[in-house]
């Protein structure tokens, strides 16, 4: 159920709509449009009688939410929602590039691709502290050490920093740390970790998981903001067929209906999308013109001694090369690419 307010309603309707579902039992989420705000009802085990909401001061609609995921849907919030981080706008017009590492190795490593992604232009910077990985023998991240170094590199960038909680007891000390806080194609359906997630006030970059389908994928969105977290960024990285040529298949063709189905901004990752370096910049660039909200890219001072991901880690000179791509094609798009500081390159 979602009750429409009007242009005019002031604070004080919203509030009254608020304290009546939470009377009822029910939990409000107020969502702040362009136009005029909307109060979705989620706890509800049925249908909501529309008369409880129909006279209260303020309200224009009350109607009945068709898809399963009532917070992430276009239904509730028609207008896109942006995500500041650190003053990145992340949606709505603007075109991001998180880069660096799959893993912070050591802090000259860090330092040299946080310095290399910075100078190229990229927004945020990426590396992994802790590092899910198939085989409990591959390297697993510095952990709290690769934080303290996330750290230092967002202090010698001034760049803001995504990193993964790869569970409910690395999240608090990841978000601690991060400017986002990633939860990886693995995780998507750890639903304690979901929830948890969203009881903190970090934006949280939610990657598709290796074999979900679209709709699952919302739902664990869901998840995140059916406890009160808002911010959420959705990650298509690439999923599971039967091809073997490239390490995933990077499912491009389902931005246009995300933007249709959703309101949360969507990046793409190019890298764990092939797994296949010299795929990575011509998928960017096709990322740009179908319409993601970004991109996360793996970049390497030295790919071939990286411990993790390196046949698919750009160097700092193809990073160059591929964000020249990326402000090309987000001019003829009509994108605005945002800078290191989150000042952005207009359309042209």
């Amino acid at each position: 159920m979602l009750v429409v307010m009007k242009r005019d309603a002031t604070a004080t309707d919203v509030e009254g709509v608020i304290r009546k579902i939470e009377s009822l039992g029910f939990k409000a989420h107020p969502m702040p449009g362009a136009q005029r705000t909307a109060v979705c009802i989620t706890g509800n085990p049925g249908a909501v009688e529309p008369a409880h909401f129909e006279f209260l001061p303020g309200v224009q609609d009350v109607i009945r939410v068709s898809k399963p995921y009532k917070l992430v849907s276009r239904e509730l919030k028609p207008d896109d929602t942006i995500i500041d981080v650190r003053g990145v706008p992340i949606g709505g017009g603007s075109f991001a590039v998180m880069a660096g590492p799959c893993a912070v190795e050591s802090r000259d490593q860090l330092l040299a691709a946080a310095t290399a992604v910075a100078k190229a232009g990229a927004a945020v910077l990426r590396g992994g502290a802790f590092k899910p990985r198939t085989s409990p023998y591959a390297f697993q991240g510095l952990r709290e050490e690769g934080l303290r170094l996330l750290d230092e590199a967002r202090r010698e960038t001034g760049l803001p920093i995504v990193t993964e909680a790869k569970d409910v007891e690395t999240l608090s000390a990841v978000a601690d740390c991060a400017d986002i806080v990633q939860i990886g194609a693995r995780n998507m359906q750890n639903f304690s970790l979901l929830e948890a997630a969203g009881q903190q006030p970090k934006p949280v970059l939610l990657k598709r998981g290796l074999s979900s389908t679209v709709d699952e994928w919302l739902m664990a969105a869901e998840y995140v903001m059916s406890r009160g977290n808002y911010k959420v960024i959705l990650c298509e990285r690439g999923i599971r067929t039967f091809e073997t040529l490239t390490r995933n298949t990077l499912d491009l063709g389902i931005l246009p209906v995300l933007r249709k189905l959703t309101h949360l901004p969507v990046i793409v990752d190019p890298s764990h999308g092939t797994g296949i370096r010299h795929a990575v910049t011509p998928l960017s660039r096709a990322a740009v013109a179908v319409g993601a909200d970004g991109l996360m890219v793996e970049v390497h001072p030295d790919p071939p001694s990286a411990l993790s991901d390196g046949p698919q880690s750009l160097t700092p000179n193809d990073f160059m090369d591929l964000m020249r791509d990326v402000r090309a094609v987000a001019a003829a798009v009509g994108l605005r690419v945002v800078q290191p500081g989150g000042l952005t390159q207009p359309a042209s």
